[in-house]
């Protein structure tokens, strides 16, 4: 049985009281309605400012939170960049069937609530170093090394070239922690033929750790990340815990529209093709002053396509100007998913001789 001794007593002096209590005249009933409002405003005010400041959900870090830069090396077309694609569940990186594809340094970041790893996928290195965009390529790569906490050594599973024993070699200048990464394992036929793979690479390095994967199936992705985080130092975010990458939207369209082509052309046209984005403007949602109409915000991209000669220009094209169309209907949905908003693109192409060995044309161009 409970006791309501706190319940003010039922008679009618009692109710009297209360109802006097509750009287007010009209210039008090504003008064109290301005004090309430106050308060209210005030409350809702901190609650405000506290939940400005607080962390979110998506930001919130452990204690021990490590953070750090991570290349991803290896000599060309083992599959670096869709290693990287595949770590960050987002394409940032462009890929092919064809070497030397990757030419930049691109960031990506993958953050979770223990770790952020800053990824950094280099070009190959070459052994033959014959036009400057290769030495660019080259310094890259070795320059890609500096300041790093950990490397990411990918190789093929069922191939050990001259190229990887030269990437070897610039690693053992270093004292930097290097990760194996056999990348393709899933192409083996007798997964035991890994084992004596693996030893045959360690004995030649003293990696820190050596995992087996499959970037294009995500096959051991998360022991992967496991190993990634054991190697990273106790640090805070170096970005914030949303961004992807440090590169541009400019230089990604780019990166972008080069790899439909390089896909789209096939064998015909070799690495002599480079990117420019001319133009990149927002455009918001507004009302067209001429027709009345609503119209939705578009981002508006102009590009041209450097080629070496003429006949690469004619192919790009194509017949009827169908390859270069494909090549705009295919980057410009790719964009629309990355960007994640409505894009119109313009492509032109033009020849540009001799820019891949002319050093000013190469700065000119980003490189």
């Amino acid at each position: 049985m409970h006791n309501h001794t706190d319940l003010p007593p039922n008679n009618e002096d009692s109710a009297n009281d209360m109802t006097e209590d509750t009287h007010m005249t009209p210039k008090q009933v504003d008064q109290d309605s301005a004090d309430t409002m106050n308060e209210d405003f005030a409350s809702e005010n901190d609650m405000a400012i506290e939940e400005f400041f607080a962390p979110s959900s998506h930001t919130r870090i452990a204690d021990n939170f490590k953070a750090g830069y991570v290349a991803i090396v290896g000599r060309p077309n083992v599959g670096k960049s869709t290693l990287m694609n595949h770590l960050l569940g987002q394409k940032l990186s462009i890929t092919s069937r064809k070497p030397q594809t990757t030419r930049h340094r691109i960031h990506g970041i993958l953050s979770n609530h223990e770790m952020q790893a800053v990824f950094v996928d280099t070009p190959g290195i070459h052994r033959n170093e014959v036009r400057a965009i290769n030495e660019r390529m080259n310094k890259a790569a070795v320059s890609a090394l500096v300041d790093v906490d950990l490397v990411l050594f990918v190789v093929d599973s069922d191939q050990w070239r001259d190229d990887d024993l030269l990437t070897l070699q610039k690693l053992g200048d270093t004292d930097l922690t290097v990760v194996l990464v056999i990348n393709k394992s899933d192409t083996l036929k007798d997964k035991g033929s890994v084992l004596p793979l693996i030893e045959t690479f360690n004995d030649s390095f003293d990696f820190a750790d050596i995992v087996p994967v499959s970037a294009l199936k995500n096959q051991n992705l998360d022991r992967l990340q496991e190993v990634i985080a054991s190697h990273l130092p106790v640090a805070d975010p170096i970005y914030d815990t949303e961004q992807i990458t440090d590169r541009s939207e400019r230089f990604l369209a780019s990166e972008i529209i080069r790899e439909k082509i390089m896909r789209s052309a096939g064998d015909e046209v070799p690495y002599d093709l480079t990117v420019q984005i001319d133009a990149f403007k927002d455009e918001p949602a507004h009302v067209d002053p001429k027709t009345g109409r609503p119209r939705k915000a578009c981002t508006f991209i102009d590009a041209t396509i450097y080629v070496e000669r003429g006949g690469q220009k004619a192919i790009i094209i194509g017949d009827k100007g169908q390859r270069i169309k494909q090549v705009g209907m295919d980057a410009r949905k790719d964009m629309e998913q990355l960007f994640d908003k409505k894009i119109m693109l313009t492509l032109w192409v033009k020849v540009k001789r001799g820019w891949s060995d002319d050093e000013r044309a190469l700065t000119s161009l980003g490189y």
